[in-house]
């Protein structure tokens, strides 16, 4: 494997808070990494600043060694696309018209309808609602709504925040399982996640965020049993 998507020394602020400092990470080409950590230790301020989304106080973002902009629609040019926390699909809109809006950077490079079936081959029941309005779709289907449309813009780094968010469990074991097929078919995946347990179980590698800081790294497997990460995130205490 190859080096595709590089973050150095990244520091967000909002106002006096400091909500990112120094968080470096890295993906190599068909892998998926994951980041874990607490309500507010800074993963969504970190998907949104590689995104452009929030301004970057310090710190640098390259795919495959060229430095990506800090504009949102730049960014997504450049190779990125992201699911956002909570979905955040079009509701008036059809499935049909949020998976076209999804190609939109792509302004006419390849073939969307060929991508558009593989997005149906992943999620058959989108293709049944192709013509229902997304604000009528349930949770599971507007989360892979927003995958969907994240994948329209053929994208090197597929980024999802909280992807298991508001679901049910079944849900979320059918959305990780198309996640992985998602990575086999060449689509590398950085994913932060509350649900500590289904991220180590998906990725390949994990990043452990406490209060901005990175706490902890190394190979999902190995994390899974480690005493200090079982008992902070996975619910479970070594016995004595």
């Amino acid at each position: 494997m190859s080096m595709l998507l590089e973050v150095n020394n990244l520091h967000v602020s909002y106002g006096a808070i400091k909500a990112l400092q120094g968080f470096s990470l890295y993906l190599e080409e068909r892998e998926i990494v994951s980041v874990i950590g607490a309500n507010g230790a800074g993963k969504s301020t970190f998907m949104n600043a590689v995104m452009g989304m929030v301004k970057r106080d310090q710190g640098a973002v390259f795919l495959k060694g060229e430095k990506l902009p800090g504009k949102n629609f730049m960014v997504v040019q450049n190779g990125l696309s992201l699911v956002p926390e909570g979905r955040k699909v079009f509701a008036p809109l059809t499935v049909l018209e949020n998976l076209k809006i999804g190609a939109f950077s792509r302004a006419g490079h390849g073939d969307v309808n060929k991508d558009m079936e593989w997005v149906f081959s992943l999620f058959p029941r989108l293709k049944e609602r192709i013509h229902q309005h997304a604000g009528t779709l349930s949770g599971g289907e507007q989360q892979m709504l927003a995958i969907g449309r994240a994948l329209m813009a053929r994208p090197q780094v597929l980024l999802l925040d909280e992807p298991s968010l508001g679901l049910a469990p079944i849900i979320i074991r059918d959305i990780f399982a198309e996640l992985r097929r998602i990575n086999e078919e060449g689509v590398s995946i950085l994913l932060v996640e509350q649900n500590a347990r289904q991220a180590l179980l998906l990725s390949h590698r994990t990043y452990v965020l406490q209060t901005g800081h990175l706490l902890k790294e190394g190979l999902s497997k190995d994390l899974l049993s480690d005493p200090e990460i079982k008992a902070a995130y996975l619910g479970t205490r070594e016995k004595r």
